[in-house]
């Protein structure tokens, strides 16, 4: 039999479309009870869906009472005395009958991030706590790139999610998939990005201030020679936010910028190697022998930075200070403990579910930004 493809019915989620169908193969293939019913796998090819989408229509059905199912065996047609088989066609309930079991259901939430590193699993971790606060489920995506983002997304639609957190890859532009959600008006919010070109609802730390307030620190601290070192910003604007952070917190102060005191990796820091020599870092702090701190655009290159001036026999911090942005749990355990913002994950993923429940619920307020304020964290690579 050729893969039937479903049209989505107006007001009606395609696992009960798919619950409709399988109804129906019950009914033309006369199965009697305890017969088994066609599997998730078989029937997400049968009819071109994801067997998230399957799963919930069989989960439908027995919630109903029309199957059983057993673990690690399969599903089976329900015996004698259990619920008629009735398709569920959709509308609104009749006075007095129950609700179908859809608004019993759970709500699934999924979180889509670009690669596991500690910032990214605190945010998973705190996205966790906050499902179970709003008792729903969370389904974690790890894209692989940009094209992987994209399918996620669609396979995370068609099988009935309710809403979506996006830590996007590192794109110049939104993608036409999200821009597509954000038209047909899907529960989505961006976080830790910013798309300038299009009005999305999105969640992000406040880079600019947190750069602001660390270089203003550093001066506060006597500094006034403060270099800059990042990976390069490619229209990320959480990098581009924190360079702008420190040029303006230089002017405010009336400090000149001295374009030799900034840096941008011509490759992006290896985080495999952090605790090595870094052929680029050491060129960039043996060019500006009176730089007396540094600002890093990350903590990855922070730490990078601070092994690479020890290796090259550079005190920290009595001869260069070294400050990072982030506060990854390594920053904490090098041997000069990192002076670093923090950005609060727990805040992050309060307001981004807090923003997501409002759109889940149909709120139809305009496109909505929060900025989430970031800390300075003083430890000893600071002087």
């Amino acid at each position: 039999m050729k893969n039937a493809r479903v049209r989505k019915k107006p007001n009606q989620q395609l696992y009960l479309q798919i619950a409709d169908k399988v109804i129906g193969i019950i009914q033309s293939r006369r199965l009697r009870p305890h017969d088994p019913v066609p599997s998730e796998g078989e029937l997400a090819k049968l009819f071109g869906v994801s067997r998230m989408t399957s799963k919930l229509a069989l989960e439908r059905l027995a919630t109903q009472g029309v199957v059983y199912r057993l673990p690690r065996r399969g599903t089976f047609l329900a015996g004698a005395g259990q619920q008629e088989v009735t398709p569920y066609l959709g509308g609104t309930p009749a006075e007095g009958e129950p609700l179908p079991a859809e608004e019993e259901r759970r709500k699934q939430i999924a979180l889509v991030v670009p690669h596991l590193s500690d910032y990214t699993s605190r945010i998973i971790a705190a996205s966790e706590a906050e499902a179970r606060k709003h008792d729903c489920d969370l389904i974690l995506k790890i894209s692989k790139n940009k094209d992987d983002e994209d399918h996620c997304l669609q396979m995370l639609v068609q099988g009935g999610i309710d809403g979506i957190i996006l830590f996007p890859q590192g794109r110049k532009t939104c993608s036409d998939h999200v821009l597509r959600l954000k038209l047909q008006q899907f529960p989505i919010v961006i976080i830790d990005r910013i798309f300038r070109e299009v009005q999305i609802d999105c969640v992000y730390h406040d880079h600019y201030q947190g750069s602001y307030r660390m270089t203003q620190y550093l001066i506060e601290k006597g500094h006034r020679e403060i270099g800059y070192t990042s990976n390069a910003i490619d229209n990320i604007t959480s990098r581009e936010e924190r360079y702008q952070g420190y040029i303006q917190a230089l002017l405010d102060h009336a400090i000149p910028v001295r374009t030799q005191r900034i840096h941008f990796r011509s490759v992006p820091c290896d985080t495999s190697r952090i605790n090595e020599s870094d052929p680029e870092q050491e060129r960039f702090i043996r060019e500006n022998p009176q730089m007396s701190a540094l600002m890093c655009g990350d903590d990855h290159v922070a730490i990078s930075t601070l092994h690479t001036a020890l290796q090259m026999g550079i005190a920290v911090p009595d001869k260069l200070s070294i400050v990072g942005f982030s506060d990854i749990q390594l920053a904490g355990l090098t041997s000069i403990p990192l002076t670093t913002v923090r950005q609060d994950t727990e805040q992050l993923a309060q307001s981004a579910y807090n923003l997501l429940m409002k759109r889940v619920n149909h709120s139809l307020e305009k496109q909505i930004t929060i900025k989430i304020q970031t800390t300075i964290v003083e430890r000893k690579s600071v002087l």
